[in-house]
């Protein structure tokens, strides 16, 4: 089954120079060459996967200096 990835992904893995890999285009089962249109086409299916068109959850990254510690609670 092919990656669905969100829009925020897709923008986050453009190279530097503003395109994308070949090799990532591949994960998400986009064919090389990209054909016109591709990514909207990606973005199309991603929200009809999403149940009742919510959100996904968003990652956030620890804040810097952020210690997470383990607790015995049982």
């Amino acid at each position: 089954m092919p990656v669905l990835p969100s829009p925020e992904v897709i923008e986050a893995a453009k190279t530097p120079k503003g395109a994308w890999t070949r090799a990532q285009l591949a994960e998400w089962s986009v064919p090389w060459p990209p054909p016109k249109g591709w990514k909207d086409e990606l973005i199309k299916r991603w929200k009809a996967a999403q149940p009742d068109g919510a959100p996904p959850p968003q990652h956030r990254p620890a804040p810097a200096g952020f210690a997470q510690e383990a607790l015995d609670v049982g």
